[in-house]
């Protein structure tokens, strides 16, 4: 359970209280074992937060973190970019908390979540045009600045450049991981935002100081210095480096070309149960290419996370014809 809050004189007892009850509905994500030949493989099942994927955590410590410092008030209108998972939590806490917030989208959007943020936001902001890299974030970034000039007070969550971001994964997910695993030797992380990565990644080493951490990142990211190019599965990769790598402690980088990132998919539906999205698919598919190393360690213990599941990428990843279109 989160520790209890500790707020600022100027913080709303009314709102305080409302945090603190939706802190009660983030309950530990299951563990659960991924059969493979020679080594010990575990699935961290982030899809079971309330709103369904990894970025529920830092949705609400940044929310609850802002509510103590009183930089959030009952009359604050929240704002922010994001490709879906994100703004899809922060729109669910803000109805929950009585808050006003106004999301940042881009084509690159998946359908299902575009129609939850339209559901549950009066505003929602949709941007057309595409940065020099090909993807959106550059252009959702510039409109949240109009934003922030245009609505006084707004407070943008930021969840590129929120230090409570990083620090929800430091605390929560990887506070989860410690409690439950005696070892663990290899933990495979994907990295959008870099928030899950950095926090995550610095509790790991704190508690298992020999574990490799390896950061999954997708074919036309830069955020490695790879090359960018348009990319059409969300939730993994940027469009510029996200300042929170400089807080990681990476070991290892595995690119993943989208092709791969929808094999992947098929193959934890198909022979091991688990609908997931495209960033777990990613990440399966970096467990694959190191599979050979981890298995000279017959007693490995290696984990990665499951970030969302796949009801969202049903006419994607999990679509044959739109995979076999992928290059």
């Amino acid at each position: 359970m989160p520790p209890s809050l500790v707020s600022h004189p100027s913080a709303s007892q009314t709102l305080l209280q409302r945090v603190e009850r939706l802190g009660r509905l983030l309950r530990p994500t299951p563990l659960v074992p991924v059969v493979v030949p020679g080594f010990n493989l575990l699935a961290k099942l982030e899809y079971v937060n309330p709103v369904g994927s990894i970025k529920d955590r830092s949705a609400y410590w940044i929310l609850r973190r802002a509510v103590e410092r009183g930089e959030i008030h009952e009359d604050t209108t929240i704002i922010e970019s994001s490709s879906g998972n994100f703004a899809t939590a922060v729109a669910a806490y803000a109805q929950l908390l009585g808050l006003r917030f106004i999301p940042v989208i881009d084509p690159n959007i998946l359908p299902m979540h575009e129609a939850f943020l339209r559901r549950v936001c009066e505003t929602v902001v949709r941007v057309e045009t595409p940065d020099s890299s090909g993807g959106f974030l550059r252009t959702r970034l510039d409109k949240i600045q109009e934003l922030r000039i245009r609505l006084s007070g707004a407070f943008w969550t930021n969840q590129y450049n929120n230090p409570d971001g990083m620090d929800a994964h430091y605390r929560l997910t990887a506070g989860e991981i410690c409690a439950d695993l005696p070892s663990l030797d290899f933990a495979f992380i994907g990295v959008s935002s870099g928030g899950t990565i950095s926090g995550v990644s610095r509790r790991l080493k704190e508690h298992y100081p020999n574990v490799k951490v390896i950061a999954v990142d997708v074919v036309g990211s830069v955020a490695f210095g790879g090359e960018a190019r348009r990319r059409h599965i969300p939730g993994l990769g940027a469009s510029i480096v996200p300042p929170f790598l400089a807080h990681a402690t990476i070991d290892d980088v595995v690119m993943v070309s989208e092709q791969e990132t929808a094999r992947a998919c098929q193959a934890l539906l198909w022979e091991h149960g688990l609908f997931v999205g495209g960033s777990s698919g990613s990440a399966y598919a970096a467990v694959q290419r190191y599979a050979g190393r981890m298995r000279a360690t017959p007693t490995a213990t290696a984990l990665f996370l499951c970030a969302d599941q796949g009801t969202a990428y049903l006419d994607t990843v999990f679509n044959a014809e739109w995979a076999a279109r992928l290059k």
